[in-house]
């Protein structure tokens, strides 16, 4: 199959299952299309139809949802989702962004990864403490994609809706360093090559890197934008800063991911204001909502498909089971214990810590980075608990989140009758 013919099938079941979605299901477009496609992934799977299946495996392991999503899609997510976010709104709340999507994201990394060290012994499965580690520095990074929309129709504070997506933003590219870093430790564990020294020096050459790349690579376009008055070729040098610029990102070993969201921030707030007519800032926001729109959809269709190649045994279901709950009580404590630390100089509303923790959702970021450990005992089993806690995030929490925003607010309005 040529690399048309497998974009020409991906495009055409995106299209399928979202006009299904929407003309029948009627929920939020990628929670929606991910539905469509889990629901006739396990068909195929229950079914037995092993020629579909055989077709449907290869199809997936020719896309190779690791290299699609981490060197494909993820530098023109990342780059759309920064370029709307408001730079003053989110510098009024950078301290906290900061420390929940570093501190916070370590933090989880080690909660997450010491509940499940001593929790999957009872199921008869054991792993090493690192590869625990792994596991919560892939499960660590949110991805509030499904749920802005939803934020949005509830009318959550907008301070909280900066809050979650810029921690997101953040926090993929710091998740992303961080799992770097532990699965360079796990795999040179054998072999003595791992130290802190090194270990150090590769983190500041991904996030540090990531973010003065990302500034560097964000004023060249902008200097560039100043100059000409064409919408056309404007929007193909944000493509270009996007495309080109997460290519040289992975050649000089740094943080792609972070260099797309501080560039992002760049042109979409000096960028637009200064460097763009009416006209070529009206094209390029449409251009980059429906290639974000279209891109999302496509992952999480991805996101669907892939159940057909992963490994479900009994234990590793309870696994992928017992992961669930582990995951939100991590995520409560690590963004609760910072934002508590944080109330002694900042006011924050009292609901925060609870739409932090159950809108904090995972997806494809985890899937691709969980994919990417390379084949051995513990990697099968780390998938399935990455794939169960993605789906719950996405069907269970993405789907209740705005339900739970309302809770939050009725409370509120209680609360401010009663006093």
């Amino acid at each position: 199959m040529t690399i048309f013919q497998a974009f020409a099938v991906l495009i055409s079941l995106t299209a399928l299952f979202g006009f299904i979605n929407e003309r029948y299901i009627k929920l939020p477009t990628p929670i929606g299309v991910m539905l469509v496609s889990l629901i006739i992934s396990l068909g195929l799977v229950f079914a037995g139809l092993n020629g579909v299946e055989i077709w449907a495996i290869n199809f997936l392991q020719q896309l190779d949802f690791n290299d699609l999503v981490m060197e494909g899609m993820l530098s023109f997510l990342l780059f759309a989702g920064s370029l709307h976010v408001n730079l003053e709104d989110l510098n009024k709340q950078k301290v906290t962004i900061l420390t929940l999507a570093t501190l916070g994201v370590l933090l989880s990394t080690f909660v997450v990864g010491t509940f499940l060290y001593f929790s999957l012994p009872l199921l008869g499965i054991s792993i090493p403490f690192i590869y625990a580690l792994l596991f919560g520095s892939l499960i660590s990074p949110t991805d509030p994609i499904a749920v802005l929309g939803i934020l949005k129709q509830a009318r959550v504070p907008k301070t909280l809706e900066t809050l979650i997506t810029g921690e997101s933003l953040f926090n993929d590219g710091v998740g992303v360093v961080v799992f770097s870093v532990i699965l360079g430790i796990a795999t040179a564990s054998g072999h003595g090559e791992a130290s802190l020294s090194g270990v150090a020096v590769l983190f500041a050459q991904e996030a540090l890197g990531g973010v003065v790349y990302g500034l560097a690579l964000g004023l060249v376009s902008y200097l560039l934008l100043k100059r000409i008055d064409n919408y056309t070729v404007e929007v193909l040098i944000t493509l270009a800063t996007v495309a080109g610029g997460y290519a040289l990102a992975l050649a000089l070993h740094t943080s792609g991911p972070l260099a797309m969201v501080i560039a992002g921030l760049f042109i979409g707030n000096r960028g637009r204001l200064l460097a763009m007519s009416d006209t070529t800032r009206e094209h390029l926001d449409t251009f980059w909502e429906l290639l974000d729109q279209i891109l999302n959809s496509v992952l999480f269709v991805l996101i669907g498909l892939e159940i057909i190649v992963i490994t479900f045994t009994g234990s590793y279901l309870g696994a992928a089971i017992l992961a669930i709950p582990l995951v939100l009580l991590s995520r409560f404590i690590s963004v609760g214990l910072p934002i508590n630390v944080l109330r002694l100089r900042t006011s924050f509303a009292r609901y925060t810590v609870r739409m932090m923790t159950w809108g904090g959702l995972r997806g494809g970021i985890s899937i691709a980075l969980a994919l990417s450990i390379p084949a051995g005992a513990e990697r099968d089993v780390l998938i399935a608990m990455t794939y169960g806690v993605v789906i719950f995030a996405i069907l269970v929490q993405g789907l209740t989140v705005g339900r739970v925003a309302k809770m939050t607010q009725a409370d509120k309005r209680q609360g401010q009758l009663n006093a």
